[in-house]
C-alpha cells in the first residue's frame, strides 16, 4: 500500500495534522477534501441551497435580505440557519433593499375641522380586527410624463393594501376613489376607524362627507408627526425601495401597470411580513379567517 507523502512528511517533522486541524477547528476530513480538490459533504449541501437562496431572492425581486430568504426558505421546508444564509448570500453577492426616507408632501389646511387621533401609533397586527382599522397616506412618482400620485388604504390588523388609487392631482378625488375602492372590495360588516396625517385632502369637508356615507369614522395624527401614520408611511418606504426608485419610468401608463402588478400580485399574496411571523397579509388573514 503507498503512503501519502504528505503524511509521511508531516510524521517525520513531527507535526501532527490532528493536532493542527483542532487547534484550527476544521476536520480533517475537510482538510484532505480540500487538498484533493474534491469537494466534501458540506460543501455539496451548501452549493444546494445557494441554488434555492438565489431562486427565493430573485422571486423576491432581489428585494429580500437573509432574514426573509431564511423564512421562505423554512416555509418551503428548508432546514437552515440564518448565519449560513447570511453566509451563502454574501459569498453569491446577494443583499436585500434598503428603505431610502421619502419627502414630506403633506399640506395641512389650518381652517379645517379638528379630529380625533384614535389609533394612538398603535399598528400591532391583529388577526380579530380585521377590516376595522385603515390608515392610508399619498406618495408621489416622477415620470417622464410628469408627477403621478399614489393613494392607498391599507388593513392596520393584516398589512393587507385593502384600496388604492392614482391620478396626475393631488384633489380630494384622489383619496376619496381610494377610500370608495376599499369599501367597495372588503364590504366591512361593522364600524371601520380610517386614520391619516393631516392633509388637506383628507381633512376636508367633501371626504368628511364620504366617509359619513360609508360609515367610516375618520382619524388623524399630530402635524409633522411622521410616526402617527408610520404604518402608511413604511408601506410607501417599501415600494420606493423595491420597485419605483429602481428605475426611470417613461410614462404614467407603465407606472400604474407596475404599481398594480406589485401590490396585487406581490405584496398582498406573496411578500413575506416580519410583523406577521414572516408571513404575507393574504396567508395572515387566511389564517385568521380559519
Amino acid at each position: 500500500m503507498s503512503v501519502d507523502p504528505f503524511i509521511e512528511a508531516e510524521k517525520q517533522g513531527g507535526h501532527s495534522v490532528k493536532r493542527a486541524c483542532e487547534l484550527l477547528g476544521v476536520s480533517r476530513a475537510a482538510f484532505y477534501a480540500r487538498r484533493s480538490g474534491v469537494p466534501g459533504p458540506r460543501a455539496v449541501r451548501d452549493a444546494a441551497l445557494a441554488e434555492r437562496i438565489a431562486e427565493v431572492h430573485a422571486r423576491s425581486r432581489g428585494s429580500y435580505g437573509a432574514p426573509r430568504v431564511h423564512a421562505q426558505l423554512q416555509r418551503d421546508g428548508q432546514r437552515c440557519g440564518r448565519r449560513r444564509v447570511a453566509r451563502l448570500m454574501r459569498t453569491l453577492g446577494l443583499a436585500g433593499r434598503y428603505r431610502r426616507r421619502r419627502q414630506q408632501t403633506t399640506v395641512v389646511d389650518p381652517n379645517a375641522d379638528a379630529r380625533p387621533d384614535l389609533i394612538g401609533r398603535v399598528f400591532a397586527p391583529d388577526a380579530a380586527a380585521v377590516d376595522t382599522r385603515w390608515c392610508g397616506d399619498i406618495t408621489y412618482v416622477p415620470t417622464e410624463e410628469g408627477w403621478l400620485y399614489l393613494a392607498t388604504v391599507i388593513d392596520i390588523a393584516s398589512r393587507r393594501v385593502v384600496g388604492w388609487a392614482t391620478a396626475d392631482h393631488l384633489r380630494t378625488d384622489l383619496v376619496a376613489e381610494a377610500l370608495k375602492r376599499a369599501c367597495a372590495r372588503r364590504r366591512p360588516t361593522g364600524p371601520v376607524i380610517f386614520h391619516s396625517d393631516r392633509g388637506c385632502q383628507y381633512t376636508s369637508a367633501a371626504y368628511a362627507a364620504l366617509a359619513e356615507r360609508l360609515g367610516v369614522r375618520l382619524s388623524v395624527g399630530r402635524t409633522g408627526q411622521c410616526w402617527d401614520n408610520a404604518l402608511a408611511e413604511s408601506f410607501f418606504a417599501t415600494l420606493k425601495g423595491e420597485l419605483l426608485d429602481q428605475q426611470v419610468w417613461p410614462t404614467k401608463a407603465a407606472v400604474r401597470s407596475a404599481i398594480f402588478e406589485f401590490i396585487e400580485g406581490w405584496y398582498n399574496l406573496h411578500r413575506l411580513h416580519s410583523s406577521l411571523g414572516y408571513r404575507s397579509p393574504a396567508d395572515y388573514e387566511a389564517a385568521a379567517a380559519a
